[in-house]
């Protein structure tokens, strides 16, 4: 009876341990996916040199990390979700997904893609220090599908707070790729430096 009763207690804990494990994950997507391309769409027109960035149309790099079941299913649906708006920032738009190979790859692509936007799905956790770095001096607004990324270095994330979307931003970073967001919106948003 006692051993039952052991075994019993110990499965509550278990399984917190578990959820905890799971919520604690580096990589997990808090805020859906339709729900960011819609903030992306939106706050893109208040990056003061998203027009300039973009010039007659908006060039959006989804990157996704191969043979990450995560990756791959969040870009699948950024690339249905942002493919669905009519405009992003006011412009027309296209989507192209890639796959990470490294930073200084990325970095080149972007450059000869023109892209305006590069959202960044899970899986590329251990590679934003250099993507950090490899952006620096790249004229685009990244963007991260992961809200723990942000304080890392990607320019806006998402996260949820009390149920709803919160905008994060790292202005730091937002400097260094030219992204320079108005006032109005940053006051909604959380800011990393």
């Amino acid at each position: 009876m006692l051993a039952r009763r052991s075994f019993l207690l110990g499965v509550p804990s278990a399984i917190l341990v578990g959820l905890a494990r799971r919520t604690a994950r580096a990589d997990d997507v808090a805020v859906p996916p339709a729900v960011q391309a819609q903030l992306i769409g939106k706050v893109a027109a208040y990056d003061k040199e998203f027009a300039n960035r973009a010039g007659a149309r908006a060039q959006v790099l989804v990157v996704v990390r191969s043979g990450d079941d995560a990756s791959t299913r969040t870009g699948a649906a950024m690339m249905k979700e942002l493919g669905a708006l009519s405009t992003i920032g006011g412009l027309p738009h296209d989507e192209t997904q890639l796959t990470f190979t490294n930073a200084k790859d990325l970095a080149t692509a972007i450059k000869k893609k023109g892209a305006a936007i590069v959202v960044l799905t899970p899986g590329h956790g251990g590679e934003i220090d250099a993507i950090r770095t490899a952006l620096d001096g790249v004229n685009v607004l990244s963007v991260s599908t992961v809200a723990e990324w942000v304080p890392r270095g990607v320019v806006l994330g998402f996260d949820l707070v009390s149920g709803k979307p919160k905008l994060l931003v790292h202005l730091g970073q937002a400097k260094k790729q030219n992204v320079v967001f108005k006032a109005e919106v940053l006051k909604l948003m959380r800011v990393y430096e």
